[in-house]
């Protein structure tokens, strides 16, 4: 509708390729960095702070002729499925016995590398995983070549966990490591700008009070922002106006999704009271 409306040929704020803000390019450029190494890099971040957006410009490394990237998203993962797949990766035998899988990984991974290909493996949501997995993997990797990044990408807990006397066998090995924090407003005001410019729309196409309230409804949090950006300008759309205003993000946010357990308590009708017989 939004695209009809507007005559756009893509969706904003819906796009597959997002563009990264600050912190998410820098940390994308460490990673890189420690992979010619053999990095161990985890990320940190509460949900919707851009982990996913770094974790789709890694699978896009894929693309490149002298890059393999293997993307675990699936959390609840056990160690033999991630073996499997990461042979899959690898382009090994779907049928290789599980008892020779690891040799056969490291094998592979030296093929690789001596045919000048950077490896990068990610697993996202990777706080889910079981600790014990985490070390069989830190084992499973000391036996590849110095060139890949083994990429944790999780919730701040997998620090916690990771920081942790017992496990310091697997935060010692770690080069890298970044806490993504929630957006500036300035942040997700250039966020804002650079999607509707990437479709062909104006900066003015939010008016000033309706990006007041966007940026103080979605306090840093950049998927919410995306989210609260397209369902106002569907409400713009529905309204046939071509400049989204603050009655416009007000419409979105009446949606009961935007409010919080506090509110959606006081909307509640009142509980009839019993007649005493």
């Amino acid at each position: 509708m939004i695209k009809s409306s507007f005559g756009l040929t893509q969706e904003p704020f819906h796009r597959r390729e997002t563009a990264l803000l600050a912190q998410q390019l820098e940390a994308l450029d460490m990673v890189k960095i420690h992979a010619q190494h053999g990095g161990f890099s985890v990320l940190v971040g509460n949900p919707c702070v851009g982990k996913s957006v770094i974790r789709a410009h890694l699978e896009q490394l894929s693309k490149e002729r002298d890059t393999v990237v293997a993307s675990f998203t699936q959390t609840m993962h056990t160690y033999q499925p991630i073996l499997r797949q990461l042979a899959e990766s690898l382009q090994l035998s779907p049928t290789t016995p599980l008892k020779d899988l690891e040799r056969e990984l490291a094998q592979a991974a030296w093929r690789h590398v001596q045919a000048q290909k950077t490896l990068y493996i990610v697993i996202d949501e990777a706080h889910l995983l079981d600790v014990a997995i985490l070390r069989k993997l830190r084992l499973l990797f000391e036996r590849f070549p110095h060139k890949h990044n083994l990429v944790l990408l999780g919730q701040p807990e997998l620090m916690h966990r990771l920081s942790l006397t017992c496990n310091e066998d697997i935060k010692s090995r770690i080069s890298y490591s970044r806490h993504l924090l929630p957006l500036a407003d300035q942040e997700l005001g250039d966020f804002i700008i650079a999607e509707l410019a990437a479709v062909g729309l104006g900066a003015n196409t939010f008016d000033e009070a309706a990006l007041q309230v966007i940026l103080r409804s979605v306090q840093g949090n950049l998927r919410l922002c995306a989210n609260l950006c397209y369902a106002s300008l569907l409400a713009c759309c529905l309204e046939r106006q071509r400049i989204c205003t603050v009655s416009h993000v007000n419409s979105a946010l009446q949606q009961p999704h935007w409010r919080s357990h506090e509110a959606l308590l006081k909307q509640q009708p009142a509980r009839p009271q019993r007649v005493a017989s």
